[in-house]
C-alpha cells in the first residue's frame, strides 16, 4: 500500500524538471512562471475591486439614512454619500440633498452666531442666538420629515437648499 501523504515521484518527461537535491518538491502540475515574470511586492493583495451594487432594498435604506444622518449635521450625510454615491442612485440624490441641506442650515447658524456676537452689545444679539437655535431645529424637523418620506418610497426635495454639490 502506497502513502497518500508521500511527495509524487517528478516526470522528466513531461516538463518537470528534477530538482536540485535538498529543495522541496513541487506538487504535481506545477508550472514555473514564463520568463522575465517579476513577483508582486511583499503585501500586494491584486487590484481593487470595485464595490458591488446596491439592492433595491439596500439603497432606499441608506438613502433613509443619508437624509435621517442630518439630525447629527452635515457630517453623517457626507459619510454616506462618498461610500455609496457610486452604488445606489437613490442613496446619490438623496444624501447629496440632504448633505447640501444640512451644509446651508450650518452656514446661516453659523451666521447667525456671528451676528448675535457683534450685536449683543445692544442687547438684542440674543435674539439671533434664539433665531440660531430655532434654525438647527427646522433642520432637525425637516431630516426628519425627509427620512420618513424616502422610506415610504418616494424622494425628498427641501424647500430651500442651496445647491453646493451638484
Amino acid at each position: 500500500m502506497t502513502d497518500p501523504n508521500a511527495t509524487p515521484p517528478y516526470d522528466p518527461a513531461a516538463g518537470q524538471p528534477t530538482p536540485p537535491p535538498g529543495q522541496p518538491t513541487p506538487p504535481p502540475g506545477y508550472q514555473a512562471p514564463p520568463p522575465g515574470y517579476q513577483a508582486p511586492p511583499p503585501g500586494y493583495q491584486g487590484a481593487p475591486v470595485a464595490a458591488a451594487p446596491l439592492s433595491p432594498a439596500e439603497d432606499k435604506q441608506w438613502a433613509m439614512l443619508g437624509q435621517l444622518g442630518g439630525i447629527l449635521g452635515w457630517i453623517p450625510p457626507l459619510i454616506i454619500w462618498l461610500i455609496f454615491k457610486d452604488r445606489g442612485p437613490l442613496t446619490n440624490q438623496e444624501a447629496k440633498e440632504s448633505l447640501n441641506f444640512q451644509i446651508t442650515v450650518a452656514i446661516f447658524v453659523v451666521g447667525l452666531y456671528i451676528i448675535g456676537t457683534i450685536t449683543a452689545f445692544i442687547f438684542i444679539g440674543f435674539l439671533f442666538y434664539f433665531l440660531a437655535w430655532a434654525v438647527q431645529i427646522v433642520g432637525l424637523i425637516f431630516a426628519i420629515i425627509a427620512g420618513v418620506k424616502v422610506n415610504q418610497g418616494g424622494t425628498y426635495r427641501y424647500f430651500f437648499n442651496f445647491r453646493f454639490i451638484k
